[in-house]
């Protein structure tokens, strides 16, 4: 006899890309905010991530809001790896958003505005609210069809139980139209919402589980509730303020999330949902729940922006404010004056600061070992080697960069572990900041618009030698 052959299905749905920060999983810390030497993604900045961890643990705890971190350091030294796995260490529930200095300035809206929507994306909204359910396992459906196709509409009965109690109710059009629409059928377990109609569908009743009846993988057992059929549930919706915001202040309602439409809000729409928000808390109803905003390259702000934020952090519905940035002593955008990390001081007052140390040897190759494994690409011991004196003596980017490059190249040559000659080829093809440079200076008078550089010696004699 034959043997049957299934064909592979690939499930379409779940398409992993692989970014840049894509290995991050947290912070790596430990129950006792000790950073691990290699977790979750995180390696190094041992001092970094500690700092952060305390900062994380005061978020969770309530315990601060209104306050300003700034990440410093030079480039490519995690700063960005920090704030992403501290989006990861909060959770779902609490609200994270991310931005770069330069969107502001890119926006159909003010400067201001961009940021207080910003603002508003990173504070939570806890709303708690008591609903009616009817909750059990469907024992029969009967739907009565009418013979003709005219005024009368569908009718039926639903016979639901749990294990103390069944009951029989009458079925409208509406109930019926939900059912189909959730396929339900005997044996199923529901909970219908009085309030609105909707079905949820929370498994299969393990009673009516056989071994021949024939279901999907993804099907789900559980138990038949007992008590009684209707129950009173407290329900808990997670929203930001801004999406409150825009549901207010457009015509179309929540559409206007789906279709970025958000626009300028006026000041008056925000302040009513302030006040009704400060009524639900005194009510029990919400809570609030502070997130973080973490602005990456800071320094692209200009003074009317640090001016806002100054005012912004001393709001009592203020957000945590997390800011990097690679600069140093530079120009404040917007003024002739010069200032640590271009960051007014009156700002940087209010900040604490964390800084980011540069990669040790030992670091590199850790973190280009974990690329390598997030990019699913086979490396002996002499190529990470090799690819760590890359990142050493260039920049740790440029070495990731390289790993899918040299894993082509070793597919091209037909082979399944890349060696010392795929990094030395794509080495050669794909040149660094500083041999671009160098190659610049000694082809300069051949490019159009081109301005005289004056390289120092040490700097030429350093790019000849990588």
């Amino acid at each position: 006899m034959a043997e049957l052959k299934l064909s592979e299905s690939r499930d379409l749905t779940r398409v992993e890309r692989i970014g840049a920060h894509s290995h991050i999983r947290g912070l790596g810390l430990d129950s006792a905010l000790e950073p691990r030497a290699v977790s979750e993604g995180m390696v190094g900045q041992v001092k970094a991530r500690k700092a952060a961890g305390v900062i994380l643990q005061m978020i969770k705890e309530g315990k601060i809001a209104g306050r300003a971190i700034l990440i410093a350091g030079q480039p490519g030294t995690g700063k960005t790896a920090i704030a992403m796995g501290m989006a990861k260490s909060l959770g779902l529930e609490t609200p994270f958003a991310m931005i770069a200095g330069s969107e502001i300035f890119s926006l159909e809206m003010s400067k201001t505005e961009a940021l207080t929507q910003s603002f508003r994306k990173a504070i939570g909204v806890r709303i708690k609210e008591e609903t009616e359910v009817i909750e059990g396992e469907v024992v029969e459906v009967q739907i009565d069809r009418p013979a003709s196709s005219g005024v009368a509409s569908k009718s039926g009965k639903l016979t639901m139980k749990t294990t103390d109690m069944e009951t029989v109710y009458d079925m409208g059009a509406k109930l019926i139209e939900s059912l189909n629409k959730e396929k339900v059928q005997s044996g199923d377990v529901i909970a219908l919402d009085k309030a609105t109609g909707k079905i949820s569908k929370l498994g299969r009743s393990f009673s009516r589980s056989r071994d021949y009846d024939a279901m999907g993988a993804q099907t789900k057992f559980v138990q038949c509730p007992d008590g009684e059929l209707q129950k009173r549930k407290e329900v808990v919706h997670c929203v930001t303020l801004h999406e409150i915001d825009v549901i207010n202040s457009r015509t179309q309602g929540f559409l206007a999330l789906f279709t970025g439409d958000t626009g300028e809000i006026r000041s008056e729409v925000r302040e009513q949902i302030d006040t009704k928000v400060a009524e639900w808390r005194e009510e029990g109803k919400a809570e609030i729940v502070p997130g973080v905003l973490f602005i990456d390259e800071v320094h692209m702000l200009d003074i009317e922006c640090f001016s806002f934020l100054n005012r912004a952090l001393e709001n009592e519905m203020s957000p945590i404010l997390v800011v990097a940035t690679n600069r140093g002593v530079t120009t404040i955008r917007g003024t002739n004056q010069k200032s640590p990390h271009g960051i007014p001081i009156d700002l940087l007052d209010r900040l604490l600061i964390i800084t980011t140390q540069p990669y040790t040897d030992e670091d590199i190759r850790k973190i280009l070992e974990i690329r390598c494994q997030e990019e699913d690409v086979e490396m002996n011991e002499e190529a990470k080697q090799l690819l760590t004196l890359i990142g050493r003596d260039t920049s740790l980017r440029y070495a990731i960069h390289l790993i899918t490059a040299a894993a082509l190249s070793c597919q091209k040559r037909k082979g399944k572990v890349v060696e010392i000659e795929d990094i030395n080829r794509v080495y050669r093809l794909f040149l660094d900041a500083r041999r671009s440079m160098q190659y610049l200076v000694e082809y300069q008078s051949q490019y159009m618009f081109s301005e005289p550089i004056e390289a120092d010696g040490e700097d030429e004699q350093d790019a000849m030698q990588i």
